[in-house]
This record gives structure tokens, C-alpha cells and sequence, in this order.
């Protein structure tokens, strides 16, 4: 968006610039000036620390490191450039980096910041002042970890990228900070962008309605029960138990066979020539939507295996269901929660 001069009677446009253009760099300008303003970029936050790489390993640091009054911990990434510059991916490695930060930890690294600019305020205090607290809260410190990307501009993968990592509840925002000027005299363009401001209400909103649906998904889940053999099963094991017992009747079914009586319905099926082999092999692939367990894969008279997927639903079940009462087996839906 376009930044006007109000003078007098008219709005005089101010002239876009880059940082690089005006000689401004990140770490020796923009940091500098905004660590005493830090509000700007992450409001009601005390900064902790600046160019902060306490690490066991590596060399890399974090721009400022600040502290919110729920006692987050909120990792400050800049870039002067015009998209960002993959600086999510490298915010992201610093918050799993400092996650475990102590409140004795933190204390240690604001000292250092402290006696960096040469004030004189004792750390802790000044930490637990901010927080209103009487004493260290080790149980309620640096629970979370959030991230503000502060750019010139940002991309377009970037911006796709947050957006998709906070569906995903991680705290990420983006401030675009742009440079004007007018008759000589420098601004800054300071606006949150992602996510926007006079949107997070509504935002919560979604979150919750979103909330609200997956518990109503939940609640019509069908949660049948069926009685077969004497067994009370789920659908999904009673699928298996069915095709147990016709083996059972029937045990020199081979799989060209066993394709003619359940065509299509048996999901998931693997053929290998033992059923040790079998075994190994499912495990190894991680079948994790089939029964793989030993005692569930199935051996037919020809030595080869089958597995039977977990996964039935409204379209396949009824027809398994259907397929194995005209085989003569007895099954009654015992239970609430879907069709018999």
C-alpha cells in the first residue's frame, strides 16, 4: 500500500526506497535501532537478548530474542531484502533450538544483553518484573515458542508456507517493514501482515468452527458393533473374522479363488510365496493401515499370504456385509452408531 504526506491541502505521495539503497544494514542499523522499540514488531515483549547463539553447537544466532507476558519465548528474525529469503525455515530451526531455554538460562543470556548496552538493571529482576512475578516460574517458563519474520517484503512461498504452519498451531508472524522517503527525511512502513491484524478474531473463530466440525465428524462415526461366532467385533475386525471362517470351511481356497468370492472387497492385499516371508515384508513396509500383526495375516492352501485392510467404510463394508450373509454366515449389528 502506498504511504501519503498530509501537507495542507493535499497528499503528496512518499517515494518508495530499500534499505539497501540507503545504506542500511541489518545487523549494525535495523537491529540497532529496533531493539529500543522492540514494541514495533512484537508488542508487550521484553528483549532478552540480541545476536543470541548459546548453542552446544553451531554458529548460527538469533537477530533478538525477546520474552512475552505469558512468558513465550519470541524468536525475531530480519532481512533486508525483498522476498524474506527462506528466513522461515532458519526462524524455524532457532525456536526448536531455544525451546528448552531455562528461566536461569534466560536470566544469563539478558545479563549479557545488559551489560552489551551498558545498563546497569540486575537481569532477573528486570525479567521478573516484567512477567509480575514474585519469583522464577520454572514449570510456566518458555512453554512456546513463537516467531516474528520481519521483511521488506515477502514472497508469495513464504507467506504460503506460515500460513499453512499456523493451521498447523505454530505462532508465526509476519511484519513487513518498508522504507520511505520524503524531502530527504527517511520513514519505516510498519504493518503486520500475516496474520492481519483486524483478522484474528475472525481467525479464532474458523480455528474453533474447525474444531466443531472434526468433533461432529467424530460423533457420527459409525461405532457399530457386530455379533459373529459368539464374538462381539467391529466392522473392520469382523471383516477379518468373516474371512477366517470361510478359510476355516473352506481350506483348500486358493487366491485365484478367493478373488471370484469377494471380488474387490477384500482390501489391501499382498501375495508372497510363504507367510514367513510375508510377515517380514509387511512389517518392514509398514502397513500401518492393515492388520499386520502375525496372528492376523492370513495363509492360504496354495502357501501364499494375504493381509485385510483396517479401513471400511460406507461404500465397502454394506457390500462385504451383504457378500457374507448370501454365504450363509449369521452376523447382528450389536451396538449404536451405524447400519445393520
Amino acid at each position: 500500500m502506498p504511504v501519503y504526506k498530509l501537507s495542507g491541502n493535499e497528499l503528496i505521495l512518499l517515494e518508495t526506497t530499500s534499505f539497501e539503497r540507503e545504506g542500511l544494514r541489518e545487523r549494525n542499523d535495523l537491529q540497532r535501532l529496533l531493539r529500543s522499540k522492540i514494541g514495533f514488531l512484537a508488542p508487550d515483549t521484553l528483549l532478552l537478548a540480541e545476536e543470541f547463539g548459546d548453542w552446544d553447537e553451531g554458529r548460527r544466532r538469533i537477530d533478538l530474542l525477546a520474552l512475552d507476558k505469558q512468558a513465550n519465548l519470541v524468536v525475531i528474525e530480519l532481512k533486508r531484502d525483498e522476498t524474506g529469503a527462506h528466513m522461515e525455515l532458519q526462524a524455524i530451526r532457532y525456536a526448536a533450538m531455544v525451546s528448552t531455554m531455562t528461566f536461569e538460562r534466560a536470566v544469563a543470556a539478558h545479563a549479557n544483553y545488559l551489560r552489551g548496552i551498558g545498563d546497569p538493571k540486575d537481569a532477573s529482576s528486570s525479567i521478573l518484573d516484567f512477567l509480575e512475578w514474585d519469583e522464577p516460574r520454572e514449570d510456566e517458563f518458555a512453554l512456546k515458542t513463537r516467531i516474528v519474520l520481519v521483511a521488506a517484503e515477502f514472497s508469495k512461498e513464504l507467506t504460503t508456507a506460515v500460513i499453512w504452519l499456523n493451521e498447523r498451531d505454530l505462532d508465526i508472524r509476519c511484519v513487513r517493514m518498508r522504507p520511505c522517503k520524503s524531502d530527504g527525511v527517511l520513514f519505516l512502513d510498519v504493518q503486520q501482515v500475516i496474520p492481519l491484524p483486524e483478522a484474528q478474531e475472525y481467525q479464532v473463530r474458523v480455528r474453533e468452527q474447525s474444531t466443531e466440525r472434526r468433533s461432529a465428524r467424530a460423533d457420527t462415526k459409525d461405532l457399530t458393533k457386530y455379533r459373529f461366532e459368539g464374538e462381539r467385533l467391529h466392522k473392520n475386525r469382523l471383516v477379518l473374522a468373516i474371512l477366517r471362517a470361510y478359510l476355516r470351511d473352506h481350506p483348500s481356497t486358493v487366491v485365484e479363488q478367493l478373488e471370484t468370492i469377494f471380488p474387490r472387497n477384500l482390501q489391501g492385499r499382498g501375495v508372497f510365496t510363504t507367510s514367513e516371508q510375508g510377515y517380514e515384508i509387511f512389517e518392514r513396509t509398514g502397513y500401518k493401515r492393515h492388520f499386520v500383526d502375525a496372528d492376523d495375516i492370513v495363509q492360504l492352501a496354495d502357501g501364499k499370504t494375504i493381509v485385510v485392510s483396517t479401513q471400511w467404510g460406507s461404500r465397502n463394508f454394506p457390500n462385504f456385509l451383504l457378500r457374507a450373509r448370501e454365504l450363509g454366515y449369521e452376523i447382528e449389528a450389536d451396538g449404536m452408531g451405524g447400519p445393520a
